[in-house]
């Protein structure tokens, strides 16, 4: 649907302010171009974003010629930012949202269909609804003021309780003509919107209103509101409030509104005094003395205060008397305890006691050279955490690592691992004193993040299944989760590792917690870039590949809706078919025990089981080829730059069960790694054509490289620990992927090992370009690489 609005340029321009949003922004820009009614322009303004939000402004720019993108030198806010946008609008109609919230389906030809029916009205006010982490929307409260009944358009003194509504920009279409007319703009600091919404409101000739939720206010959990955040930049309102008055000033026709405004610009300063966490400490007194002054200076003759508590407060006010407001606020917090103290005594009884020696543990200074480690729920040493904790080692040997791991795992542990049993003594202690926590998933709810103490949290794999707070959508992956638990556990976390710009959008989105993004790259796959061709034919040979033969790594991943380990595969039958040259390592996925058939298949020389091998790192090294179906094992292996095969038996089950985050079976470039099979007789048939490493899958996988591992290149462990142990704010950046050389293949190794005597017709070039590059990497210190890895 389109509806053209004037000759010079579209019926609506929608500016959207952006910054530090990339976790948010896809889902914001998608609902607006989303929409049917098409005759708009989006206006997007990076505001110096110091994250990806500009490079995702540009990749939606480039593929629709509606986005218009402006980049600011640097950050202003989002009222100048507004402006900047403002001044490169051409539509009939001005929108503006904020870039962490969207627009309804439908919304832009609602909005249209009202315009016109309304003549054109200056202003449109609509509705929106709140929109919760937890997938819960709550309509504005004040809905009944939109009541459609009556004349089509008004002025504001016909329903001034429109003023009552929260003070926004974004709930309203403002026609571009009056805008320029009067000349509004938005200022610089906090509280922008009031001078722009109440200037605007009281100036208009003519306002509709549509009953009807036409955007979704996203209710962040935690940061991303200047509400929630302790600041002096509160004050700003003073400033906000005088420009009101400032414009009723130079408009005596409008000084009918001033006693509206001052009880506005009251009971603002009063919400700012009242909610705790805004002000700083000892900066109330200050800012009531500052309120109080503006009470007296703009009061309007006649003015008649409102009853009850809130009159009471405006009586102090014009006293002055910040004392008694202080006494005041003390006796109405006795009696919201007195109230709630049934309710707490029941909480208190449901709540599990906290064990009495991690308290006092508590109370003891923090150690500042002690570091906790823990790996896939207090398993042995492993993954990220174990690379970043090899890479301590050696930048920051003045930090001590304990690793937290189970009872019966305790007499695995490598020698030279300093480590905890779980919940022993000495575990509560190090939890309570380490200035450092480590884990690639979450540590127990009864793990009390301490100020002072740094979390970093390195997850572990790049997110193709939907994760998070996206798992309420499906049930068969939440399985009674309880997400407030999950997020109250992501709450602790300082760092957020990541290893590409999509993991990073991912987790934004997906855990809304008050976290900085640590975009370095996986530490587990810097050994792809470290390890030499010696260590790949000398982990071959540990795992009885024999050179010459072509090792295909079989990964597959769990699936929600089934229980325990079911084969997909008939792996005896494509053993078969794949002949001699060909061996399968097959590894099931963590989650599971070891499966008694595949250790008989292992028996009668099918395939060699490789799921108690303790690092998969090694595993990949030796392989030739991946198959696998949604493992986040392909997007680390991509490293390698060998061939990916997807074995997609069950895809459409899986996306329904579990979601995606994109399509993996697409056959674009950056979302298809390599060849595709659905069927055991597609898979056998990719391997007999060649398929699984032609020049077609060689390109998707060169494009898949590029997508996922931009910032692996050996030394992610070390920017993780420059920036997580030494406090350094400027780390090392990833070299370019031009400049980065991976281990050697097998067949390459072999070769320049002379153990085979001629690479592969079909992809000699390949192979003789990596037999160089193994003669050249075939030197000492190999060994030190892979162990490394774990």
């Amino acid at each position: 649907m389109s509806e053209r609005g004037s000759a010079a340029g579209p019926r609506f321009s929608v500016i959207v302010p952006v910054f530090k949003v990339q976790g948010f922004l896809r889902e914001c820009l998608d609902s607006v171009l989303a929409q049917e009614f098409t005759d708009f322009e989006l206006i997007a303004v990076d505001d110096c974003s110091p994250d990806r939000s500009g490079a995702v402004l540009d990749e939606y720019a480039a593929l629709d010629s509606r986005v218009r993108v402006r980049h600011l030198p640097e950050n202003t806010g989002p009222g100048p930012a507004r402006n900047a946008g403002l001044a490169r609008a051409r539509g009939d109609y001005l929108l503006f949202l904020d870039s962490d919230d969207t627009l309804a389906p439908g919304a832009l030809g609602a909005l249209a269909a009202r315009l016109a029916a309304t003549g054109g009205p200056e202003i449109l006010v609509f509705d929106y609804a709140r929109t919760y982490w937890d997938g819960s929307t709550r309509r504005n409260a004040l809905a009944t003021l939109l009541d459609e009944s009556g004349a089509p358009s008004f002025p504001l003194t016909e329903r001034p309780r429109l003023l009552d509504l929260l003070q926004i920009v974004w709930n309203k279409a403002y026609r571009r003509d009056f805008v320029e007319k009067h000349g509004f703009t938005f200022p610089a600091g906090y509280y922008e919107d009031a001078p722009w919404t109440f200037c605007t409101l009281i100036t208009a000739q003519r306002i509709a209103v549509l009953d009807r939720v036409c955007l979704h206010y996203r209710q962040r959990r935690q940061g991303g509101n200047i509400l929630r955040t302790t600041s002096r930049r509160h004050f700003d309102v003073f400033d906000q409030y005088a420009r009101v008055f400032d414009h009723l000033d130079a408009h005596p026709g409008l000084a009918h509104w001033r006693p509206h405004m001052f009880r506005k610009m009251v009971d603002h300063y009063l919400t700012v005094l009242d909610k705790p966490g805004r002000l700083p400490r000892g900066a109330g007194a200050e800012f009531f003395h500052r309120a109080a002054r503006d009470y007296r200076l703009r009061l309007p003759a006649g003015f008649v205060r409102p009853p009850g508590v809130a009159g009471g407060k405006y009586a102090l006010l014009a006293r002055d008397a910040y004392p008694a407001l202080a006494g005041l606020k003390a006796a109405g917090k006795v009696r919201r305890t007195v109230r709630r103290h049934a309710g707490k005594r029941i909480g208190q009884a449901k709540r599990k006691a906290v064990d009495l020696r991690y308290q006092a543990l508590r109370r003891q200074p923090l150690d500042e050279n002690l570091a906790v480690y823990s790996a896939y729920w207090n398993r042995l040493p492993a993954c990220n955490p174990l690379a970043v904790y090899e890479k301590a080692r050696e930048l920051a040997p003045d930090v001590h690592g304990v690793w937290v791991v189970k009872k019966q795992l305790a007499d695995a542990v490598p020698a030279g691992i300093d480590h905890v049993v779980l919940n022993s003594p000495r575990y509560w202690e190090v939890m309570a004193r380490a200035k450092y926590l480590v884990n690639n998933v979450n540590f127990a709810d009864n793990v009390v993040k301490r100020e002072g103490q740094i979390h970093l949290q390195t997850h572990h794999g790049t997110p193709l299944k939907s994760m998070g707070t996206d798992q309420k959508r499906y049930p068969a992956a939440a399985k009674g989760m309880s997400f407030r638990k999950l997020l109250a556990r992501a709450d602790r976390w300082d760092f957020s590792l990541s290893a590409n710009r999509h993991t990073t959008e991912q987790w934004e989105r997906v855990y809304p917690c008050d976290f900085a993004s640590l975009d370095a790259g996986y530490p587990r796959n810097d050994v792809y870039y470290r390890a030499t061709a010696q260590d790949v034919l000398d982990l071959r040979e540990r795992l009885g590949i024999a050179p010459g033969r072509t090792a295909v790594l079989y990964a597959p991943t769990m699936r929600d809706y089934q229980v325990g380990y079911v084969p997909r595969l008939g792996l005896e039958r494509l053993s078969r078919a794949l002949g001699e040259n060909f061996v399968l390592l097959v590894r099931t996925h963590y989650f599971y025990d070891r499966d008694p058939g595949l250790q008989k298949l292992q028996e009668r020389g099918a395939l060699i089981d490789v799921s108690g091998h303790p690092a998969v790192e090694e595993l990949c090294l030796a392989a030739d080829a991946l198959v696998t179906d949604y493992s986040s094992i392909m997007f680390d292996y991509a490293n390698l730059d060998r061939p990916i095969i997807t074995y997609a038996d069950d895809w459409d089950t899986y996306v329904r069960s579990r979601g995606v985050t994109f399509d993996l079976l697409s056959g674009l470039p950056g979302d298809t790694p390599g060849a595709v099979a659905t069927t055991e007789d597609e898979l056998i048939e990719v391997f007999r054509s060649g398929r699984w490493d032609d020049e077609r899958t060689t390109a998707l996988r060169t494009a898949f490289r590029a997508r996922f591992c931009p910032w692996d290149d050996g030394h992610a462990a070390e920017r993780v620990v420059r920036r997580v142990f030494l406090g350094q704010e400027t780390v090392p950046q990833p070299l370019p992927q031009e400049q980065r050389t991976p281990a050697p293949s097998p067949r390459a190794a072999a070769t320049a090992a002379g153990l085979i005597k001629l690479p592969l017709p079909r992809t000699a070039a390949h192979d003789e370009v990596r037999a160089a590059e193994a003669t050249e990497t075939s030197g000492g210190g190999g060994a030190s690489g892979v162990e490394r890895a774990g």
